[in-house]
């Protein structure tokens, strides 16, 4: 007999994005992998999200949708009630791309010792136009608390790490997803896979980028937790000057998101100062940082969006048939 399959339990938080929601769970429930729990933690939305759910109830393992504290509060409570060896959260904004869950499930039985699989990512915009595309190294503890990130909805988490990690912590807002990376990254292995396993938006409205000057307040409080961090004390203690130059340069890319130039320069400045190596890494951001101070935003703007139209033209996530999401030419 053929070894039982693990299963796979996908939390999907939700809270007034009736706009994808609909999108988000049919890129789930359309994998080509089985047995996989679905569960939606709804917040109590008033935007038609709800209607949305009930006509995929039949196919859900569980759902709800009252009040909560927040995006942590709806995924912790997800994950708590999973029942699946592996688990994941995807965002109601998020997709999957085809044959990600069976991909990740391969990947982990591939590596028993690993605590997380990762792939690569898409980043896209609200109508599903490509704006870059994330390929990532292998990456190990340090890296991350370098701040070297990862799109979320491209991992997936053995049950157990996630239990030993324990969960998402509500001390966080933004970065609650790296905290948890770390967590299991200073227990577990982690694991790359080069493929492209999802799409993340990005559009004004969204929390991360409406909210991008508070990164680095808490980017600042996750290292100083790593610092006293038992499992952690060390490699913290033999890197430090590497990671406050990270966490200056990560909290000068997020102050250009929130448009805030000259605190970006200044960051950036600070990381010249210390570890000259990370802000040659990050160039073109401080190059940003530099136009933004000088009212010059939109120029690099425009070059941007010029080398993206070059570098993409024109491709975007078309929904082939339920629930399939391909990149395809689009104009």
């Amino acid at each position: 007999m053929a070894p039982q399959k693990p299963l796979v339990s996908i939390v999907i938080p939700s809270f007034n994005q009736a706009r994808f929601l609909g999108a988000t769970l049919r890129s789930v429930l359309e994998q080509d992998y089985v047995p996989m729990e679905v569960i939606v933690v709804d917040g109590g939305s008033t935007d038609g999200s709800v209607e949305i759910i009930q006509r995929y109830a039949d196919r859900l393992a569980y759902w709800v949708s009252e009040p909560d504290r927040g995006q942590v509060d709806a995924i912790n409570k997800g994950l708590q009630r999973a029942s699946g060896e592996i688990a994941a959260w995807l965002n109601s904004d998020d997709l999957y791309l085809p044959g990600a869950v069976r991909e990740a499930v391969a990947a982990l039985q591939a590596h028993p010792e690993a605590g997380m699989v990762y792939g690569d990512g898409l980043l896209i915009d609200s109508e599903n136009s490509l704006l870059d595309r994330h390929r990532y190294p292998a990456l190990t503890a340090l890296d991350l608390l370098c701040f070297n990130v990862l799109l979320q909805p491209a991992t997936f988490m053995r049950r157990s790490a996630l239990e030993e990690a324990g969960f998402l912590s509500e001390a966080y807002d933004l970065i609650l997803d790296h905290e948890l990376w770390v967590k299991i990254a200073a227990r577990y292995p982690l694991v790359h896979v080069d493929s492209f396993w999802a799409g993340e938006r990005t559009y004004p409205e969204a929390k991360t980028m409406a909210n991008a000057g508070a990164f680095g307040a808490e980017a600042e409080r996750m290292l100083a937790w790593a610092a006293d961090d038992p499992a952690l004390r060390a490699l913290v203690a033999a890197n430090r000057s590497l990671m406050d130059a990270s966490l200056l340069a990560f909290t000068g890319r997020r102050l250009i998101d929130a448009r805030r130039y000259r605190e970006a320069l200044a960051s950036f400045r600070e990381v010249l100062r210390i570890q000259p190596s990370v802000a040659l890494r990050y160039w073109y951001k401080l190059l940003q940082a530099l136009l933004g101070a000088w009212g010059l935003e939109t120029l690099f703007i425009t070059y941007r969006r010029s080398r993206r139209r070059v570098q993409h033209a024109g491709q975007a996530l078309v929904e082939t048939e339920p629930g399939q999401f391909h990149l395809e030419q689009v104009l």
